[in-house]
């Protein structure tokens, strides 16, 4: 019998952030979620290679993560060595712990991909989707959502997160730049990028 339901935050991390953090935080609390399991990418498909590491990438998602007992990090895609498509993923999780119900966060500028996502019809019949607002791009319509899943529209919810504008890439610039990320991310991460002078960054504590 599946019993508690947990949100699955999937992402290159690369670094992680105060925007992944909120918008986890937010849904979590909005659909009563048991917690929320950040899954870093592998290989990821539509993306470039990360500039930092899988075992970088989850390591700064532990440090980001540890204050918050209803957060966990998994190495299941970088572990995975192949390829990383949420839908394998999932199917992963539901014969590891059969118990969970599982529902998938993502933002408004990668919903509307994902009719070219892997599989995306049996992802839906995996885990619910949770659609979160991106501060600059259009929210989703339901009868865009129909057009494009006819039948399978009850699998998505929309939660209104705080509209944060937050970029990994704008973080990487930064730090390569020499320039301040405090508030950006976690300490504990500024900290960690710069003792493993990743992006460019020198070994300063944080401020």
């Amino acid at each position: 019998m599946i019993g508690e339901r947990w949100g699955i935050l999937g992402g290159i991390f690369d670094p992680i952030h105060y925007g992944h953090l909120a918008i986890a935080e937010q849904t979590r609390d909005a659909l009563d979620l048991a917690g929320v399991l950040f899954i870093p990418a592998g290989q990821p498909v539509h993306r470039d290679d990360p500039a930092a590491s899988g075992d970088d990438r989850v390591r700064m998602a532990e440090l980001a993560t540890a204050d918050n007992p209803h957060f966990a990090v998994s190495r299941l895609e970088v572990d995975a060595n192949r390829p990383s498509y949420s839908v394998e993923t999932l199917e992963t999780l539901a014969i590891e712990t059969p118990e969970r119900a599982f529902v998938v966060m993502v933002s408004a500028e990668a919903a509307v991909l994902m009719p070219t996502w892997y599989r995306p019809k049996r992802l839906l019949e995996l885990a619910q989707v949770a659609v979160v607002p991106r501060l600059g791009y259009a929210d989703i319509s339901h009868e865009w959502l129909e057009h494009h899943f006819p039948g399978q529209v009850d699998r998505f919810t929309f939660v209104q997160t705080t509209r944060l504008g937050h970029s990994s890439s704008d973080i990487r610039a930064r730090i390569a730049a020499g320039r301040s990320v405090r508030y950006l991310v976690p300490a504990v991460v500024e900290t960690y990028i710069g003792e493993h002078h990743l992006y460019g960054a020198d070994d300063r504590p944080a401020a």
